[in-house]
């Protein structure tokens, strides 16, 4: 059995010290093999930076993916370009950019990949089929031996759901994120995948998916235009999302999986 505990998109200060605070807790209480989270808001809500992405190492996360947030800060190529990443961004952007799309994790005896896609449906960014490019990856690799792990980070559920179920059987688990909005759908498919449309956010709680909620209003109310300002508080309510998973190593799929819901006061 492969456990592990993925930490949906962590957005802002806030987010990164309920991670500091509660992941200590969790990792002693679930004994994880591995934790990944989703990096994309790690940095005032848009992209990270090397001192951001060292701290929710420090705090115990293993492996980072990403998003359309991905190279929102400068620094950004020179870190998924390092020679050991810890960060992967989405596979089905151009091969010119930066980075890797997945990344093999060596866990005892086996080879987990984790993949990172983004999503078509009502995304600005131009990307390849996640559909194509997740087949591509599979037919490259070619090893009957290996766990897939992918996070789709997508705005459409019917995209996440049509996604994982055209999956099923070959990936041992689907994460879904982006919308910051957690999803009560957690299921084992058909054929053995593990799957959640959304693992939700580690974000302040009294907000509008992590952000100040009256700008947000402003927004809305001046005809949906949005100045793009988003505040972050720093202390509060925070909210920290997460799944749980329990892959079978033999059979390739997830035999459990479980939301984690969470209110930390920071």
């Amino acid at each position: 059995m492969i456990k592990i505990i993925f930490i949906a998109d962590i957005v802002g200060k806030i987010g990164r010290r309920a991670v500091e605070e509660y992941l200590p807790t969790l990792k002693k209480e679930l004994k994880p093999d591995l934790v990944i989270a989703n990096a994309e808001n790690l940095a005032h809500g848009t992209g990270f930076t090397q001192k951001t992405l060292d701290e929710m190492t420090a705090a115990g996360v293993d492996i980072f993916t990403s998003g359309n947030h991905a190279w929102k800060k400068g620094s950004a190529d020179e870190i998924l370009d390092a020679d050991k990443p810890v960060v992967i961004r989405p596979a089905n952007y151009p091969s010119k950019k930066s980075g890797l799309g997945y990344i093999e994790i060596k866990i005892g005896q086996n080879k987990l990949i984790v993949v990172n896609l983004l999503g078509e449906v009502f995304i600005e960014e131009k990307v390849a089929s996640p559909f194509k490019s997740m087949e591509r990856i599979l037919a490259k690799i070619r090893d009957e031996k290996a766990l897939y792990f992918v996070d789709f980070h997508a705005e459409a559920t019917s995209e996440k759901i049509a996604f994982a179920q055209y999956f099923d059987g070959k990936l041992a688990a689907v994460i879904g994120t982006h919308t910051h909005v957690p999803t009560a759908d957690e299921r084992i498919l058909n054929q053995g995948t593990g799957y959640i449309t959304d693992a939700g956010m580690v974000g302040y709680y009294d907000s509008v998916i992590g952000a100040d909620k009256n700008q947000v209003f402003n927004g809305f109310l001046n005809t949906g235009k949005s100045s793009g300002k988003h505040d972050l508080p720093d202390t509060g309510d925070c909210q920290f999302n997460a799944v749980y998973l329990e892959l079978d190593e033999k059979k390739k799929t997830t035999t459990k999986i479980q939301r984690i819901n969470k209110i930390v006061k920071i």
